[in-house]
């Protein structure tokens, strides 16, 4: 679904990105991990072209999306993004803002937009928040809420980019709990976490990134049980030993 070739990101004297190359298949579950400023989440968002790549092409389902005239906001319903702050609008309450993109974008009958809104808003357990404003909810709930409105318009992919972070620990499981039930169901996923333990146990493959290149890439179980690169050990260890 997601074929990356040699993907560089400046930002002024600063390359961010430095030649990735990345294949993401229908179902897959990526997840990338690695230290702050590796260039995790400006692959993320070159992906769905909230930063404009300097150099390299990005080909979704075969559609090369850097080429000159790609349909910017066809490409991104393809692809729903849930950010580390959680980006609800304020002043609109949980279900105005689940169903604002469906009905703006996807030219979606606010009635059909509301049934799937519930649905949705009814499998992440929050269907008694529909009246309710982001400012009357916790962090997990308004990171679920995230989660849904980007699912409310169908993408087939979904972009995570440390949806974690920003939560209080005992949240965490809450959000996790709503992207392994996503992963079960077969959505391709690229998500970029701290997360070791959703990685462990949902992803299809582990990237490690270091000083924008990917470095070092296996199935979760090969991953953590014998890193090949001693710059991944040592990343391993570290975070072992703050958990």
């Amino acid at each position: 679904m997601i074929d990356i070739h040699g993907l560089r990101k400046n930002f002024g004297p600063l390359e961010v990105l430095k030649g990735v190359d990345l294949a993401v298949a229908r179902g897959e579950k990526v997840v990338v991990i690695g230290p702050s400023g590796s260039g995790k989440s400006t692959l993320l968002r070159c992906l769905n072209l909230l930063e404009q790549p300097s150099a390299g092409q990005i080909f979704v389902e075969g559609e090369e999306i850097t080429a000159g005239g790609a349909d910017v906001n066809r490409i991104r319903q393809k692809m729903g993004m849930v950010f580390q702050q959680f980006n609800l609008f304020p002043h609109l309450n949980v279900l105005d803002n689940i169903v604002l993109a469906p009905v703006r974008l996807k030219k979606k009958k606010r009635a059909e937009a509301e049934k799937t809104a519930l649905s949705l808003l009814e499998k992440v357990n929050l269907a008694d928040k529909a009246a309710s404003f982001p400012g009357q909810l916790s962090g997990g709930q308004k990171q679920r809420i995230a989660i849904v409105r980007a699912l409310a318009m169908e993408p087939e992919i979904m972009l995570f980019d440390e949806p974690t972070s920003a939560l209080d620990p005992e949240v965490v499981g809450e959000v996790l709990q709503v992207m392994r039930a996503l992963a079960e169901e077969g959505m391709t996923m690229l998500v970029v976490t701290h997360e070791m333990a959703f990685a462990r146990e949902a992803a299809s493959r582990v990237l490690f990134m270091d000083e924008g290149a990917v470095i070092e890439e296996n199935t979760p179980h090969e991953f953590f049980a014998r890193p090949r690169q001693e710059r991944t050990k040592l990343f391993l260890r570290r975070v072992t030993q703050t958990l």
